[in-house]
């Protein structure tokens, strides 16, 4: 992403541009920003890092090598500012400034302060008609149903090119989208070998409304290359990959291409009213071209309930389901691939958007509002679970709640993963608490409140408590193991939106 000198370039850029283009523009800004403190104990379980990527060869750091710092004060700001032509047409550039405390961007001591474009994009209606082209940097996410925080399978800001088109007069409408992920090597290769380097995909989607109804079924055709840097630019590979690609000969891609499907609707009842269902069925490949033992492939399903009726309080249910690593490597994934950042930490998506959560429980990577350490990274891919919350709990004027519990049991075996940290030692593919074993589990609890100030001011705390099960010695190491406890957060700040 581009990078500016400094805060004075931002207020140049966007006064400048504002000036020039007043007169025949109309120009829009929105915001938002966070300042908050986070005290997190036991990331992953242990107070250590989990493994991560170092380069595309690939090489790794393996779990335990660094301990957590408990305590951080975070603060970000985003401006989002629309340029409006007329109202069918606009581009929105949208910049971000976000870091630590005494770091980097917001340090006391020689300021190095880094503003970054995570929004660029141009919208507009053809014209004399009702479709919609939006063209360049923007969020993109793939269909799911709105109770859960986003998509399980890609929801990020990225590169592409969407246009939308109603079919049947609030019935039925079509969307069409290209984006590309990845560009390694840009213009040209480091070598005369030619070797693919992109990632991009097509989507499709029906957005079907009815009467107390509606679903969204959709297609999406990936394809990858061995050039493309899944580790270290993306930081997707453990979501994507297979293991077998590295523990198995003959090792690495067979081919140029990689293919890679999805599949999946989204369903949303609302005839009941105050009574809701939602749910997701979710089937995707990646390497349908490769040898077996690089192809991944799986299920996902979702589904939750809430009662709307109450006044002071929503009840909600939901639950999960998703297919596993079986005994061996050397046939593939049995997870579904998706592109899982793998932090762990909270760390929050490129631009900010979210991941699968439900009921902003602690245990997922989403949903939370204070974004930077809040949450266990829990990978839902490979396991089943279930969870309840009372949400909009609220008996004071301007004083909200939201309890949550959600349990995790895994769908993995033991000898699979087990087979894979012998062969790789710690690796990233494969995470302790992160990546659970048939005969693995965890639990969390989150309680949060948040208090209205003003209008567009509020105070926020988020708290998690998670609680490990017996972790396999034999799968993780009695280091790991040994070391794994409880862990707990609690983080308080300040919301500002405009």
């Amino acid at each position: 992403m581009k990078r500016l000198g400094g805060i004075g370039a931002l207020v140049v850029l966007v006064v400048a541009a504002a000036t020039c283009a007043f007169a025949a523009t109309e120009v829009r800004m929105t915001g938002d920003a966070l300042v908050y403190g986070d005290f997190f104990a036991n990331r992953n379980f242990t107070g250590w890092n989990n493994a991560y990527w170092t380069s595309e060869t690939p090489t790794y750091v393996g779990a335990g090598k660094r301990t957590e710092d408990r305590f951080e004060i975070w603060e970000r700001f985003r401006l989002r500012t629309d340029f409006i032509a007329e109202e069918a047409v606009k581009f929105r550039l949208g910049v971000r400034v976000q870091d630590t405390w005494g770091h980097g961007t917001l340090t006391a001591a020689n300021p190095a302060v880094a503003i970054s474009v995570y929004q660029a994009y141009l919208q507009f209606a053809w014209p004399g008609s009702e479709v919609g082209i939006t063209a360049g940097l923007q969020p993109a996410s793939i269909p799911q149903s709105s109770f859960f925080a986003g998509s399980i399978v890609f929801d990020e800001d990225v590169c592409g090119l969407v246009l939308t088109a109603p079919l049947v007069s609030d019935r039925l409408s079509l969307v069409l989208g290209y984006v590309r992920t990845i560009s390694s090597d840009r213009t040209y290769a480091p070598t005369t070998k030619a070797i693919y380097s992109n990632e991009e995909a097509f989507l499709l989607a029906l957005p079907i409304t009815l009467p107390g109804f509606r679903a969204t079924p959709w297609a999406l055709l990936g394809f990858g290359g061995p050039g493309g840097h899944y580790f270290t630019e993306a930081g997707w590979a453990e979501g994507l990959i297979a293991a077998g690609i590295l523990t198995n000969p003959p090792y690495g891609w067979k081919n140029n291409f990689v293919y890679a499907p999805w599949v999946g609707t989204t369903l949303e009842l609302t005839a009941y009213d105050p009574l809701k269902f939602y749910a997701d069925v979710i089937f995707g490949e990646h390497g349908s071209n490769e040898y077996d033992k690089n192809v991944r492939r799986g299920w996902f399903i979702d589904a939750a309930a809430e009662y709307a009726g109450f006044q002071a309080v929503t009840p909600q249910v939901f639950g999960f389901w998703s297919t596993g690593e079986d005994s061996s490597t050397r046939n593939g994934s049995e997870r579904m691939p998706h592109f899982f950042p793998g932090s762990g930490d909270g760390a929050e998506h490129n631009g900010g958007t979210q991941a699968w959560n439900a009921g902003n429980s602690f245990l997922f990577d989403g949903g939370q509002e204070l974004v930077k350490g809040s949450n266990m990274g829990v990978n839902p891919v490979g396991s089943w679970g279930f969870g309840a919350s009372l949400n909009n709990v609220g008996f004071l004027d301007n004083l909200t709640h939201r309890l949550t519990f959600a349990y995790v049991h895994g769908n993995n075996s033991p000898k699979a993963i087990r087979y894979a940290n012998a062969v790789l030692g710690s690796n990233p593919i494969f995470a302790m608490g992160r990546d659970l074993t048939d005969k693995e589990w965890v639990m969390g609890f989150n309680f949060d409140s948040k208090y209205r100030l003003y209008e567009n001011l509020a105070l926020i705390l988020e708290t998690g408590w998670a609680v490990p099960g017996e972790f396999q010695k034999s799968v993780w190491g009695r280091r790991l193991v040994n070391k794994a406890e409880n862990a707990w957060k609690v983080a308080f700040g300040l919301q500002y939106t405009f």
